[in-house]
């Protein structure tokens, strides 16, 4: 005979809240991956079915993804999509815009580009092998739209003689990788990345445009030469509500 379940998965112990939770994790990814083309959920009798789930915890677990800003409930309509994620993939070295081509224009808003005596933190990461920090470095800081909305505040540190060649250059049109491979003689290789959520302090917030305390993605990129030379050291912030990372893993 099959094994009785555990006491602690039996449905009829699980709390209403850890149901909604359930239900709201497989929904979010029905949304993000558009498996509701028209933009309209089923109705909440329909999903408490497929999930075997009460109506109250489907319910809680909608109101989860209205909270997210995924979707808005409508009177006399139901529950419909009411934004979307772009998904941004980890597999390659890619600028923003190279990446999101196929969702839209992303048009930058240079706010701050010139030389700067960096932190010494931030020359100890930009040190060249066998050589010493750098004295001077180029800053770039930009908010990146997509479509016109506003999606991430990017603070970039240049070594000097990869980013000072840009200075001159279109920033508002064109991602840093792709000027850097177009306008020097220097060719990329491959980035480390660390991604944590951050809150929205109240100045980032009012700049991307969200409520303060909003869910952000902190990304912090250090990329280098095909020669392993470190060049770009770049804190990225990102709409929580407006990108989701991608990777594909194995296992060997």
């Amino acid at each position: 005979m099959p094994a009785e379940p555990s006491p602690s998965l039996a449905d009829a112990r699980r709390s209403r809240a850890d149901r909604a939770r359930q239900v709201a994790d497989v929904l979010r990814r029905q949304v993000l991956r558009g498996a509701f083309a028209d933009g309209l959920l089923p109705s909440e009798e329909k999903l408490a079915a497929e999930f075997t789930a009460s109506r109250n915890a489907v319910r809680d677990a909608l109101s989860v993804l209205v909270a997210e800003g995924l979707v808005t409930r409508v009177q006399g309509t139901g529950t419909v999509v009411a934004g979307r994620k772009y998904p941004h993939g980890l597999h390659h070295l890619l600028g923003l815009a190279e990446t999101l081509r196929e969702h839209g224009e992303v048009v930058n808003e240079v706010r701050a580009a010139g030389s700067v005596t960096p932190p010494p933190a931030v020359a100890a990461r930009l040190r060249e092998p066998g050589g010493g920090p750098p004295e001077t470095v180029v800053y770039v800081e930009r908010l990146r739209r997509l479509n016109g909305l506003p999606l991430s505040l990017d603070l970039t540190y240049l070594a000097p003689d990869v980013g000072g060649p840009l200075l001159g250059e279109d920033l508002d049109h064109n991602d840093i990788f792709a000027l850097i491979e177009a306008r020097t003689v220097y060719r990329l290789g491959g980035a480390s990345i660390t991604v944590e959520a951050v809150s929205a302090d109240p100045h980032t917030a009012a700049v991307l445009e969200t409520p303060a305390g909003a869910p952000l993605l902190m990304v912090e990129r250090l990329t280098r030469l095909d020669d392993g030379r470190p060049v770009d050291l770049e804190y990225i912030r990102l709409r929580g509500d407006r990108l989701v990372l991608r990777g594909e893993l194995t296992r060997s």
